[in-house]
């Protein structure tokens, strides 16, 4: 439902404002020169230094409209700001000292183009608007079962007639897959158009599950059994101006934040625009301070609630996504079974935000959008922090996702700069953030529940069963680690438990019917900390060729399942030959594997050409049982020298022959003379198809990998059938 806003709106005065503050761009033109005067005298750069962190945080919350840059090492923010402003700070405690070097005009050139589609200045790791669309575009043809580019609207140049931009989301899943009600995550970025870094680590999420599908196990079963709805340019025109002004010609703290509608301010100015990110409809113009009524302010809200068609293309989008599941009060939280996350994603501050940002009062669901917050910044190692700060802000972006309709919403603030350095970018940004995204991902189908539960890491599947594949009827072991205790600290700690239970499932995620858990056991022996490794061995009789997902999740003491991780278990109908490790005899002149006899099976082999042999052509036959062998020796002498043997075999034909048992013989000595003795082999549940290794080597013990000097290594392929 729509509900009221939460604090007295400003519609009554809506006329008054109109009037006053909106002027038409012949009228803005006629009205430059003040304009222009206005604005260079009216603001200026200032160091500011914050007496504590906590105010320094909620200044660049407060003031993120007015951020330059941040210097951590020396321990201020450089800000772009009005007599008014600093008074507001100096209030606060905060230590602000004008630079030498005043701001310069905010109006445009007028004969400064919009640069072209293929460069960003200064930044070749930024994409342009049409550089991102041609990528999702791209996606899109690279991808048809996973992938869909949806036009949900105009831009207001678009709309003006004067070119402009689709606004398009890119939406991700498995369209093979049919699940009903899939829950869904939408993240949008470039709202504010010079802050460049948001708009890539979106799509580099996109491009890190589109291109894991299938080889990544977690980026295959989120496509799988959820939707991920990206809006990569939520502010196409501002961001095409924002590109324009890159080359660094101007200060960063100029560089365009609105959208381009000339309506506001003036035509020629680069304050025209409205604040798409203080225009939303949900707590608009509710909060004195929380936004302009200045249309040449950088937090201009718009004459209207949700007046601009970008705005109205957001909520639009973002109403059709998910129902409304908070009460029309206040003070009601939406229940906790809601599904859904809304991340905006913004630069800069290092911050993780939540609502209220109206207000100081915790949300309704704010005790479990402080969890999911903490555990966003636990990834990125940023501030989570309710979005308040100094003061109230209105009109944002989580206005309809969680103040209208009761889903969780964040605001990610990205970095150090709304200019990040590709070097930042890459070492920093976006390693720091795309977890974030991934886990956002995960926990999207209860994300009021599931953050409080314990994360699942570090799987690991023995052999080659994750990877080139097993057989059938292969025992895989597993262990994994979890833990409850992945929270930031940074802002208050959070209740963790010790962990309770571990469980697998294969093929079927938890949530689906007929799904069957199998328990893993502790592998000190109890679950009593509050980090644990658990293991199971993973029966894989009966299991169809092909690639299987294990999804394994942890429970906490208070029952509280945690994200869903997952791997891979490859079945196979023959173990690839490269799977095994190389080893050989140096020199094979003076003694080799003349011949080989076990079972039924005999290989006269003759003097060695080479080191090792691959005979893996040849099939030695077992059963279950005991089962007779002869090794023979051959000699460049008659009298021969001492040799020592080992016969190895791969029971769980997983690739290697590192596994208990899988050593089926060893000579205690060496001696010349042919080698006669017997190995015992257990039933398999299914036939396995494996290799035997043969290895003889003068005086000592071989190895089963590696080189060694004198003798040689033979390789067989062995069935073994059950009984």
């Amino acid at each position: 439902m729509i509900r009221r806003n939460r604090l007295t709106p400003l519609a009554a005065l809506i006329p008054a404002l109109m009037a006053m503050q909106s002027l038409p761009a012949s009228a803005g033109d006629h009205h430059a020169a003040e304009i222009q005067e206005q604005e260079a005298i009216g603001r200026h750069q200032y160091k500011v230094v914050a007496p504590s962190e906590d105010l320094a945080v909620k200044a660049k919350i407060s003031f993120h409209a007015q951020l330059i840059s941040e210097d951590r090492e020396h321990g201020h923010i450089l800000m772009s700001l009005t007599a008014e402003e600093v008074e507001k700070l100096k209030a606060f405690g905060f230590e602000v000292t004008l630079e030498p070097v005043a701001s310069p005009s905010l109006l445009d050139s007028s004969s400064a183009p919009l640069i072209g589609p293929n460069a960003v200045p200064g930044f070749s790791c930024y994409k342009t608007v049409e550089e991102t669309y041609a990528a999702a575009e791209d996606f899109e043809q690279q991808y048809p079962d996973l992938v869909e580019w949806i036009d949900v609207g105009n831009s207001w140049q678009k709309n003006a007639g004067n070119g402009g931009y689709d606004i398009k989301v890119l939406k991700l899943t498995n369209k093979n897959n049919s699940s009903a009600n899939k829950p869904v995550l939408f993240a949008n970025s470039a709202i504010h158009a010079r802050e460049l870094a948001t708009a890539p680590l979106n799509l580099d999420f996109a491009r890190y599950l589109l291109e894991g599908y299938g080889t990544d196990a977690d980026a295959t079963w989120i496509l799988d059994h959820h939707e991920v709805h990206l809006m990569l340019q939520s502010n196409p025109d501002g961001r095409k101006r924002a590109e324009s002004q890159a080359n660094g010609s101007l200060p960063d703290g100029y560089m365009w934040r609105k959208n381009d509608n000339s309506n506001y301010c003036s035509s020629s100015s680069r304050s025209r625009g409205a604040d798409l990110n203080r225009n939303f409809t949900f707590s608009w113009g509710s909060v004195n301070g929380g936004s302009s009524g200045n249309p040449c302010d950088f937090t201009y809200r718009g004459p209207t609630p949700g007046s601009e068609p970008e705005t109205q293309a957001i909520e639009g989008y973002i109403r059709n996504l998910w129902p409304d599941l908070r009460g029309p009060g206040d003070n009601d939280a939406a229940p906790a079974t809601t599904s859904g996350i809304h991340i905006d994603i913004h630069s800069f501050s290092e911050l993780v935000l939540w609502p209220w940002g109206t207000t100081s009062q915790p949300a309704p669901n704010g005790t479990a959008l402080q969890t999911l917050g903490r555990k966003f910044a636990f990834f990125n190692g940023y501030m989570p922090q309710q979005s308040v700060g100094l003061y109230p802000t209105d009109g944002t972006s989580d206005s309809v996702s969680y103040g209208e309709l009761g889903v969780p919403s964040y605001t990610f603030e990205l970095g150090t700069a709304f200019r990040q350095s590709c070097s930042s970018y890459a070492s920093t940004i976006k390693p720091d953030n795309l977890p974030a995204l991934i886990y956002a991902a995960k926990v999207v189908r209860t994300p009021y529940i599931t953050p409080a539960g314990p994360d699942v890491l570090d799987i690991t599947l023995s052999g080659d069963a994750a990877s080139t594949g097993v057989l059938a009827g292969t025992a895989v072991d597993l262990r994994v680690s979890t833990s409850d205790t992945r929270f930031s600290s940074r802002n208050g700690s959070e209740g963790t438990q010790t962990i309770q239970a571990v469980e697998y499932y294969i093929g079927k995620a938890p949530w689906e019917p007929n799904a069957v858990p199998t328990a893993l056991a502790a592998e000190d022996g109890s679950f009593n900390q509050k980090t644990e490794a658990a293991v199971a061995t993973i029966d894989t009789t009966g299991l169809p060729l092909g690639k299987h997902l294990v999804y394994i999740r942890a429970q906490d003491a208070n029952g509280t399942w945690g994200a869903v991780s997952a791997e891979f278990i490859n079945i196979v109908d023959d173990v690839p030959a490269g799977n095994y490790c190389d080893a050989k005899g140096t020199d094979f002149s003076y003694e080799w594997i003349e011949e080989v006899r076990v079972g039924a099976f005999s290989k006269n082999s003759g003097q060695a050409t080479q080191g090792y042999s691959d005979f893996t052509s040849e099939v030695i036959n077992l059963s279950p049982g005991s089962t007779s062998f002869t090794l023979t020796p051959g000699f460049n002498n008659s009298s021969g020298y001492r040799e020592r043997w080992k016969i190895w075999l791969d029971l769980n034909a997983d690739g290697d022959f590192d596994d208990a048992g899988e050593t089926l013989f060893s000579s205690a000595s060496g001696s010349s003379a042919p080698v006669n003795s017997s190995f015992t082999l257990a039933a398999p549940t299914q036939e396995v198809k494996t290799r035997m290794r043969i290895a003889m080597r003068y005086n000592n013990a071989p190895s089963v990998c590696g080189d060694f000097d004198y003798g040689e290594v033979e390789d067989y392929s062995v069935v073994i059938s059950p009984r």
